[in-house]
């Protein structure tokens, strides 16, 4: 399972030129699923979201968590993180979890959030999204696991 957490100062997501998910300071989380992931690395990764210490503290470091914050997210479903670009011009999605999988732990992962005390929104699974990123740093981190 793949991440890609950005911190923003605020973010959206819009179907149909809906705004369906909007939030303040937090993270927009653009979230793979593989074909070997389970609800426990859901479950872990968001834990690992959760506490992962990259909001800055009164001295300026990178200290302080998406709970300490009183931070929220948006979890999009991102199965372009499994693009292989190994070979040709087109990437091939093939690694990437099929819908009946990655749609199951895409919910599992945004309830482990929940259950942390975070406000976590989705995008729609499977619609053509456009997401608003507004990045604040800029601050993009990669998560993976299990880990390579």
């Amino acid at each position: 399972m793949r991440a890609v957490l950005q911190r923003v100062t605020s973010g959206s997501v819009a179907v149909d030129n809906e705004v369906v998910a909007q939030i303040g300071l937090g993270y927009v989380i653009l979230l793979g699923i593989g074909p070997e992931d389970t609800p426990a690395i859901a479950r872990d990764l968001a834990e690992k979201t959760a506490y992962l210490r990259v909001f800055e503290d009164e001295a300026g470091k990178m200290n302080r968590s998406l709970l300490d914050v009183n931070g929220e997210s948006i979890v999009v479903s991102q199965f372009t993180l499994y693009a292989d670009t190994s070979r040709g011009r087109r990437p091939s999605f093939i690694n990437a979890a099929k819908p009946d999988l990655a749609e199951p732990l895409v919910e599992v992962f945004t309830a482990r959030l929940r259950e942390f005390g975070i406000a976590a929104q989705q995008g729609i699974f499977g619609a053509h999204m456009v997401v608003d990123i507004r990045n604040d740093g800029p601050v993009t981190i990669l998560l993976e696991l299990p880990q390579n």
